[in-house]
């Protein structure tokens, strides 16, 4: 198994310009009472370094592995939401759920069935049915249905990726333990953004869905190099 040194000291350099950059979003923290294309680039540019941290693998490695190729393509579709959501109170908002539903089934599709670890299954599908049930009274008209089917689709992602660790019987790794991880905090990051836009307004809101969203994209980002961390060590031992 590859250990959490290992992987800090081949994958944290190339995770530089993404700290960087979010810091930068934090530093600056443009009002949102004015989009523009340049808050747009500003918000957007920790998930294109998130695309460079991949492609720094080498185009031979996205190649041969089709999961890397798919969270780097909801990187890609994440980076559009992200600029509909700039303008969501232009009417956008709608388009910027489009794109995170896609994201959410192209790391569904790289987590992979495998295992099915039904009891994970239920316990994402009891959450996601109780944050559906709080949010519904406030929802209405296609809001209604669309959240609905976003919610089906983030908790199927949720599950995919908290499935791939069993930590009972020792069946993990520590990228699969970041697509866990990455997977909830993308949870809490969207349901901050549902409750925030559709309830009552949540306290440090937009530091709260930024920080786990800005996490949950680079631990998941970190989970599509295992297999490459994987063939590091088969060739030093």
């Amino acid at each position: 198994m590859i250990g959490p040194v290992a992987i800090v000291k081949s994958e944290g350099p190339k995770l530089v310009p993404f700290f960087k950059a979010t810091c930068v979003y934090f530093v600056l923290w443009l009002p949102t009472s004015s989009p523009s294309w340049f808050s747009a680039l500003i918000k957007c540019l920790p998930i294109f370094c998130l695309w460079v941290f991949l492609l720094a693998h080498g185009f031979s490695f996205l190649g041969a592995h089709s999961s890397a190729r798919r969270i780097l393509a909801g990187l890609i579709f994440s980076s559009l939401g992200d600029a509909f959501l700039i303008w969501q109170e232009q009417g956008y908002f709608v388009h910027g759920l489009l794109m995170f539903a896609i994201t959410h089934i192209l790391y569904s599709s790289a987590f992979g069935m495998k295992p099915v670890n039904v009891s994970a299954g239920l316990a994402i599908a009891a959450v996601s049915s109780v944050s559906y049930m709080l949010l519904y009274p406030y929802l209405s008209g296609p809001f209604t249905y669309l959240v609905a089917v976003y919610v089906a689709l983030i908790g199927f992602m949720g599950w995919r990726a908290v499935a791939g660790v069993q930590l009972a019987n020792d069946l993990w790794t520590w990228t699969k333990l970041c697509a866990c991880l990455g997977s909830v905090l993308f949870m809490v990051s969207d349901l901050t953004i549902a409750v925030n836009k559709f309830c009552f307004p949540v306290p440090y809101s937009r530091a709260i869905i930024m920080a786990t969203y800005y996490a949950a994209q680079m631990l998941i980002a970190l989970s599509a190099v295992e297999c490459q961390e994987a063939e590091v060590a088969r060739k030093r031992t």
